[in-house]
């Protein structure tokens, strides 16, 4: 099948460009409106957009063929991660694609309210010469305070440094030795309240952040403080902003972005010492073509090679990596497949470990992919985005363990369990010639055995003429063996057998096998 994406919003023409190149059909249709975008959403394997498309989980219920929304740009609030991750889409954003625009224009409205260049304009063009009412200050020497210090607020904070401000920064994610690279100073937020000359936003919007600079917190800011939001509406009480500037707490405040867009007639307007920009941080020719390629790149990587680059809710495998991850994955899935079948419900904690070849590799995705395949046993439509999610939701444990040292294969993956009652177990598998998955543990019996099709995991008692019996039954129903498995604990003890047949076995077919003298337990297996 083709492999379709659709651009949904106004993009620069590079983006199509690259999909075509990479030989993937694309249709350019913006403006559609989301009746219109239902109506065709399940055509396609990818949805590019910017800002004015909102797939969300209404349309999202059409999207049987989605598989990644790509957003040309930073934020996402247009798009519904949640109901994209229960669909098993990926999200991907392009955060760095407009990072240097955004920064930029942040510096810029800095320099704009410190020499109050949009009044000085308006009256010296309105015909005044008012030489004396624009006083205004210097940058230099002033204390920066970013609320935010990532990708693009570390870029605000090397160009306010070459202006010879001091930076400090309130980021919880900040590291000290991060702090130390940049040349800042890391602070608390009511450190940075206190001492700041400038603050500038470069945060999301999350719960967390949210009103991250109330009215209590605005009031707590240094007098004369002037404030620049670059970053997303909603991070500032602007009703509190606006009491403040005419108070005279707050000398000045420059926003490029609104809790309400588009802000057409915002309390905010009309006050004294206030300059807005119609959320123009991204908006710059470089940024536009940057955004487009880099969203066009991402999605085709995804489409084509299995690379997740830049995502919000699936683990990152690059386009180079995905060629030596994308065996491990497939053992993985099997693994957790196996898993999920055989002990079902009684699974209450999982721990994914990797040892020998595998250990030097990205264990997320591979985690994933055992949790796909894990989860696949009590849901449908199940894969890497969304089984993290219904694991949790199952209150499932999840650990992850890398092993240096290399065991008697070069490299191996264990799931390791925990049920219920209590007790563990574990399964491992490996890769012969580093791409041909092969199970080489189950729950303590070495077998060897591929994982694939139809498929019969059979425990009994370790005596003689069980194999026999056991051949017998499904040469009665007309059972072909494709492969036969078998191991045990001890001589006499318990003893399994899997064992891929080329029919689906049938209710009086496992009935007939559980009624053979010896036998403990018959599971019917399936690995797609």
């Amino acid at each position: 099948m083709t492999v379709k994406v659709l651009i949904a919003d106004k993009m620069d023409p590079r983006a199509a460009e690259i999909f075509r190149e990479r030989g993937i059909e694309v249709d350019e249709k913006p403006g559609l409106s989301p009746d219109e975008l239902k109506a065709i959403i399940g055509e396609y394997d990818g949805l590019a957009v910017r800002s004015a498309t909102k797939p969300n989980a209404d349309i999202l219920a059409h999207a049987d063929r989605l598989k990644v929304i790509g957003r040309a740009g930073i934020g996402v609030d247009n798009v519904d991660i949640p109901a994209a991750t229960a669909r098993g889409i990926v999200v991907m954003n392009t955060p760095f694609g407009n990072s240097i625009t955004t920064a930029e224009h942040a510096v810029a409205l800095m320099f704009a309210l410190a020499r109050q260049l949009p009044e000085a304009d308006a009256s010296t063009q309105a015909g005044k010469w008012e030489k004396s009412r624009f006083m205004g200050v210097e940058l230099t020497g002033k204390t920066l305070g970013l609320i935010g210090a990532g990708n693009i607020g570390s870029i605000v904070a090397a160009r306010a440094q070459g202006l010879k401000m001091k930076v400090v920064a309130f980021d919880p994610f900040l590291t000290p030795e991060r702090a130390l690279d940049l040349g800042i100073e890391k602070v608390d937020l009511d450190t940075l309240l206190a001492r700041a000359d400038f603050i500038t936003l470069h945060t999301p919007l999350t719960d967390e952040t949210r009103n991250i600079l109330s009215r209590e917190r605005l009031e707590r800011t240094k007098k004369g403080v002037r404030i620049v939001n670059c970053a997303r509406g909603g991070l500032i009480d602007e009703a509190a902003l606006k009491d403040l500037l005419e108070s005279g707490h707050i000398a000045g405040a420059a926003l490029d972005v609104f809790k309400e867009e588009p802000a057409k007639d915002s309390p905010l307007f009309g006050t004294p010492g206030f300059v807005a920009t119609p959320h123009l941080g991204a908006s710059t020719t470089e940024a536009q073509v940057n955004v487009a390629i880099q969203v066009a790149e991402q999605m085709a990587d995804y489409l084509l090679l299995g690379g997740v680059t830049n995502a919000l809710n699936s683990p990152s495998i690059s386009a180079e990596e995905a060629p030596r991850v994308r065996p491990y994955m497939g053992l993985a899935t099997n693994l957790g497949r196996l898993v999920g079948q055989v002990l079902g419900e009684d699974v209450c904690a999982i721990s994914v470990e990797v040892e020998g070849a595998a250990a030097e590799l990205n264990i997320t995705p591979i985690s994933g992919a055992v949790l796909a395949g894990l989860m696949g046993s009590y849901s449908s439509s199940v894969n890497m985005v969304n089984a993290p999610v219904l694991a949790k939701d199952r209150g499932l444990d999840v650990s992850e363990v890398r092993h240096s040292h290399e065991g008697d294969f070069h490299t191996l993956v264990r799931v390791k369990t925990t049920l219920k009652d209590g007790s563990k177990c574990s399964v491992a598998g490996t890769l012969f010639g580093n791409a041909n998955p092969r199970l080489v543990d189950m729950f303590g019996v070495t077998v060897e055995a591929e994982l694939a099709g139809p498929m019969l995991y059979i425990v009994n008692a370790d005596a003689p003429g069980f194999i026999g019996a056991l051949g017998s039954t499904l040469g009665d129903a007309g059972v072909n063996i494709a492969t036969f498995a078998l191991g045990r604990r001890d001589i006499g003890g318990e003893a399994l057998a899997l064992i891929a047949i080329d029919s689906e076995p049938t209710a009086p077919l496992l009935d007939a096998l559980r009624a053979i003298p010896d036998v403990k337990r018959v599971v019917p297996l399936r690995f797609d």
